[in-house]
């Protein structure tokens, strides 16, 4: 079943890159307490991802905290160490924050997986934007296809808050 506006995030555990190597990090780790854009992709370095989804969200980085965003959380089916080259490789560090689900636990939780072995790219996330309250799903802009990032978009996402 697909998650839905008002439903909790699973529990599950990320792995995200520290100045001490990769380490875990739960949903509440994350999520509690905190209003959070979460942007998920069907992988770092992709066309899509990589020139038009997360660049949207690094120049609208201030208007969305502006109003009220405490983090900017980007996940993907990628292992940490890919995640921490994609924010390197695109200057995202310090404005989002990255979370690896490299075993597509927290993608298949959700419901919002994809079959992307015919690109050879395997079990991925589909790729949305969702606006979390302490842990809560508020706004969800799930695209219909891997290839647009228009409904999931920062500039959208900016227009439901």
């Amino acid at each position: 079943m697909t998650i839905q506006v008002g439903d909790q995030l699973p529990q599950t555990t990320f792995r995200v890159m520290t100045s001490d190597g990769p380490k875990p990090k739960t949903t509440d780790d994350i999520f509690k307490g905190r209003k959070v854009v979460l942007v998920a992709v069907p992988g770092a370095f992709t066309p899509t991802c990589h020139r038009n989804h997360l660049p949207g969200y690094l120049a609208k980085a201030d208007e969305l905290k502006a109003k009220g965003i405490d983090a900017i959380v980007v996940t993907s089916v990628n292992d940490v160490f890919v995640l921490d080259a994609w924010a390197k490789a695109t200057g995202a560090e310090g404005k989002v924050e990255f979370i690896s689900d490299g075993n597509a636990e927290f993608a298949k939780a959700l419901g919002l997986t994809m079959d992307g072995s015919g690109f050879g790219l395997g079990t991925r996330s589909q790729r949305y934007a969702m606006l979390v309250e302490d842990g809560v799903v508020r706004v969800l802009n799930v695209e219909d296809s891997p290839g647009k990032a228009d409904i999931s978009s920062a500039e959208n996402l900016l227009k439901a808050l």
